[in-house]
């Protein structure tokens, strides 16, 4: 929904009658109660409200945080990226302790922002709110939040910030599941010319060291037509590259009505006039179909980049992480996705450290990567979550076993994205424009199709463009290019 379109529908909303019980415009009545509390602020101090969104974690949550930056802005704030605003909100993620810690000690900062300016409203939400514990904490040792919600009620965001207005003290309202989807809400992209597209939300797998489904809920799908519907509104406001987004986007479809498989999506989002590119993630490889690698090699569209988490290459350590295939399926999986397409970057993720892994369970892992020659890899070390059943496991590996088998699984990650990346030296790609260059501003950076990096001489009216670039120069993980064939 447009601007436009949005201020007609709170002009029209009478605040003297009760609120509606049907979303979205239960949403857009609190929205307008909003600008009310926000303009009579702004009267009070004299100048503009400011509010300031900070994003941990994921691509689900830099699109939920772009939601929320969009219900802000149109409540009157103006967005800003300093802390020091008037209503500074955490979406926080708990995926790993360290992203727990990095908000506790961030939430300290807020505490003496909050102390120079009282009027100052702090807000937290996302999965680390539907940790258990989490509140408990917050309420104990940081009283000066004013709001926290989490992951299920996220399209109630108007509600509790009118609420927030309204009440003093703080406001907790945490959902344990939903099976509901609102749409039509505000949204304030970060990009003008790319986005993420929510597709579904929560996840079924149940990995043993994984706190998600605790903390997303159980899966539900959109409706393939809302999709479609704000993928051709994004493409008419000028967006040409799109990611559909996911916790396992394989299973799409399965709890609809009218199951439709993520292929079948596939096939509709790549008929909308004026996409020209279409990326996706997650993919779980437990459930990557034929049907779905078929489309893939076909499509002019669909990026060749996919992104294919491993967690570990032995067997052993997958069964007891219940990621349900094996090493040899993985690989065989490898091998049919390369066959259709010997073009394709494939990128994964990898645990070390995941409880009774040994040296030899890493050389299982090291052999895979040798095998698979990935482009890139995101390698972690191992971290306990509360509530999952891999906490609960003895053979905890000690801290010095696991940091040998990072550096070994690390190196040779290193190298082979090094040999797959240099492979493009030499080629003219086409390069999506996405920024200009932090350290050099006579250049601009963009990706290629597979996700690769490039930056090279440009200035700010290729933002947004896909262009023609001669990678000249391989540089590690990226390249130095220049654009050919003039502006493409």
């Amino acid at each position: 929904m447009n601007n436009e379109n949005l201020d007609k529908i709170l002009e029209s909303i009478d605040l003297s009658s009760q609120p509606p019980l049907e979303e979205p415009a239960r949403q857009y009545y609190f929205l307008k109660k909003c600008r009310v509390f926000v303009s009579e602020e702004e009267k009070r101090l004299g100048r503009k409200l400011t509010a300031c969104v900070t994003t941990f974690g994921c691509q689900m949550n830099a699109r939920d945080s772009e939601k929320l930056s969009g219900i802000l802005e149109q409540a009157g704030y103006q967005l800003t990226d300093s802390e020091e605003a008037d209503f500074d909100i955490y979406n926080t993620c708990t995926v790993r302790d360290n992203a727990d810690q990095r908000v506790y000690g961030r939430l300290g900062h807020l505490n003496g922002l909050k102390k120079k300016n009282p009027h100052m409203k702090i807000a937290l939400c996302g999965c680390m709110m539907q940790e258990p514990g989490t509140i408990e904490k917050i309420r104990k040792s940081y009283r000066f939040v004013d709001l926290i919600f989490g992951t299920h009620n996220i399209y109630k965001f108007a509600e509790l910030l009118a609420s927030s207005w309204e009440q003093q003290g703080m406001i907790v309202d945490i959902w344990q599941n939903t099976d509901k989807i609102v749409e039509d809400l505000p949204v304030e992209r970060k990009y003008s010319f790319k986005s993420g597209i929510n597709i579904m939300f929560g996840c079924n797998n149940f990995c043993s060291y994984c706190i998600v489904p605790y903390v997303r809920g159980r899966e539900r799908s959109r409706s393939p037509k809302d999709i479609i519907k704000e993928i051709e509104n994004l493409v008419a406001d000028g967006v040409v590259e799109i990611m559909l987004l996911g916790q396992n986007v394989n299973s799409f479809g399965k709890n609809l009505e009218e199951p439709m498989s993520f292929a079948g999506l596939l096939r509709e989002v790549e008929k909308i006039d004026g996409l020209q590119r279409i990326r996706f993630m997650t993919s779980h490889p437990k459930d990557l179909s034929d049907e779905l690698i078929e489309v893939m090699a076909a499509s002019s569209k669909i990026c060749r980049h996919l992104h294919l988490p491993l967690q570990s290459g032995s067997t052993r350590i997958l069964q007891a992480m219940n990621r349900r295939y094996t090493k040899e399926q993985y690989l065989e999986l490898v091998d049919k996705i390369r066959i259709a397409m010997p073009d394709i970057a494939l990128t994964t993720d990898i645990i070390v450290g995941f409880p009774g892994e040994t040296p030899e369970d890493v050389d299982e892992t090291i052999d895979v990567i040798k095998k698979v020659q990935f482009d890139n890899a995101f390698t972690f070390i191992y971290s306990k979550r509360t509530g999952t059943p891999a906490a609960a496991m003895e053979n905890q590996v000690s801290e010095e076993v696991v940091k040998e088998g990072f550096d070994r699984v690390l190196r040779t990650v290193q190298e082979t994205a090094r040999e797959r990346v240099r492979l493009l030296s030499g080629l003219t790609m086409e390069v999506l424009v996405e920024e200009r260059n932090d350290q050099d501003s006579t250049l601009v950076t963009g990706r290629l199709s597979n996700n690769t990096l490039v930056h090279f001489p440009g200035d700010a009216s290729l933002i947004g463009r896909i262009v023609p670039v001669y990678l000249k120069e391989y540089k590690g993980f990226y390249f130095l290019g220049e654009m050919a064939g003039g502006e493409g």
